[in-house]
């Protein structure tokens, strides 16, 4: 695959993101990709626990809508900056009962892309603004 074609694998997933289309991940995401974002899931860093915590989260925060503002891409790497934004709809590890209030916040993603799938997935995002929109608790250490 070429950068194009990376970026493209990524806008595709977040389609399918969109359009909670969580039977196709695994025509973007690698069996064994590996999720470093644990602040917001919680899943363990281990490779292809991603899925269920990428259907656990389009599910928490229905409807879930990323809108990508700025892709970039060098050798295996893609960079997506994306807004972000959806309501806490549903049971969620950081908060079992949904506020019902919306969020709208701004996130960064690094891609690793191998054999046409993603395979590694890094994240930042303001996710203190996240919990205050939504009404969630910080988590607390310990």
């Amino acid at each position: 695959m070429d950068i194009d074609q990376h970026k493209q694998l990524v806008t595709d997933f977040f389609t399918a993101l969109n359009e909670a289309r969580i039977g196709d991940l695994g025509s973007y995401l690698a069996a064994d990709v590996v999720d470093h974002n644990k602040v917001i899931h919680g899943e363990p860093d281990e490779p292809g626990a991603a899925f269920d915590a990428l259907a656990t989260q389009l599910t928490a925060l229905a409807p879930y809508r990323a809108r990508i503002d700025e892709l970039i891409a060098e050798g295996d790497k893609v960079v997506a900056r994306i807004t972000q934004s959806g309501v806490s709809s549903g049971a969620h590890p950081r908060m079992p009962i949904p506020t019902g209030r919306r969020f709208e916040n701004e996130a960064i993603f690094v891609f690793t892309v191998a054999d046409g799938r993603i395979t590694e997935i890094r994240g930042v995002s303001d996710r203190l603004g996240l919990f205050l929109q939504l009404g969630w608790d910080w988590p607390t250490v310990g």
